[in-house]
């Protein structure tokens, strides 16, 4: 029994090798929510997650939000949560909330739990080092422009602090707040926030954790068994994006841009899976959803040439 056990645990590390030689010095910028952020067992196991690819030679950067963090929060302050087109309107006070849980406690709490396994993890805010600079985004609402307060798009990232904390083999963990140029902090998506920040790294992988197995085919509430689309390309996505739930939209748009905007892979997870980001990137099949950019015109050209023959 004991050897059995022995040989399997033998033949996960054969199969990761050449995973590990692939990646070894590769920036993986990951967001971090939905269940993983909120059930105990799977925070510790992210945790431990992302220390095993700092020592097996990765360099991981965490991005995350908090939504049922800053849900909780305002309802114990009394303070009234509304949305529009699926979007939080973000008074000054509401803003005032999310920027405390955000950096003052959802930020400390997974540095802490990181640094449960050595002193590697460092918490950054958007606004720290300007790292992401934002304006004001509006809600469109029956083709009209609605305004929803503090909430922000990324439209500039000064990655270089990042990239120092990187170098001292530290891992950055980012809360996903920004400010304007005139000052004005903004609560930004953390899936936007992780593309802009892949992208700006040139990270050879951006892994997105949501509470779904990935993006399904043609899903159905009434369904036993929704088929998971295992691989798309940029176009692909794009020609599915207006047909995808809100809840998915922002995830698989955040995809879309780590792709097209030069990293060569982009990852939909279930956040729920224990050590789902092991099993992405060491593991033959891998799991969930991959976006990859188009193909060169020469590269579809020779497919299709192997393929005639």
């Amino acid at each position: 029994m004991r050897r059995t056990e022995a040989l399997a645990k033998v033949t996960t590390l054969i199969e990761a090798l050449p995973w590990l030689a692939s990646f070894h010095g590769a920036t993986v910028v990951i967001k971090y929510g939905g269940n993983a952020m909120t059930e105990e067992h799977l925070r510790e196991k992210f945790a431990a997650d992302v220390v095993f690819l700092r020592y097996a030679g990765l360099r991981p950067v965490i991005v995350h939000g908090g939504g049922p963090q800053i849900n909780a929060h305002l309802d114990l302050l009394g303070i009234e949560s509304t949305f529009t087109a699926g979007l939080r309107v973000t008074t000054p006070e509401a803003m005032r909330v999310v920027r405390m849980v955000l950096v003052g406690q959802v930020n400390r709490d997974v540095v802490g739990l990181i640094n449960r396994h050595g002193p590697f993890a460092i918490g950054m805010s958007g606004e720290d080092a300007h790292l992401f600079t934002a304006v004001r985004k509006h809600a469109v609402v029956d083709g009209a422009s609605v305004d929803i307060g503090q909430v922000g798009d990324i439209v500039n990232v000064e990655a270089g602090a990042v990239r120092a904390l990187l170098e001292d083999g530290r891992i950055p963990v980012i809360s996903s707040v920004a400010r304007s140029e005139d000052g004005t902090v903004y609560n930004v998506n953390a899936d936007t926030a992780a593309a802009a920040l892949a992208v700006a790294l040139q990270a050879s992988k951006l892994i997105v954790l949501t509470d779904v197995e990935g993006l399904y085919r043609d899903w159905s509430p009434d369904a036993v068994d929704n088929e998971v689309i295992d691989e798309l390309s940029a176009t692909e996505l794009e020609k599915l994006l207006p047909t995808l739930s809100s809840g998915m939209i922002p995830k698989m748009e955040a995809c879309l841009t780590a792709v097209q905007g030069g990293v060569p892979q982009a990852h939909v997870l279930d956040g729920r899976v224990p050590h789902s980001v092991l099993l992405e990137i060491f593991t033959d099949k891998g799991i969930g959803t991959m976006v990859l950019p188009d193909a060169p015109a020469a590269t579809a050209t020779a497919q299709l040439k192997g393929n005639d023959t």
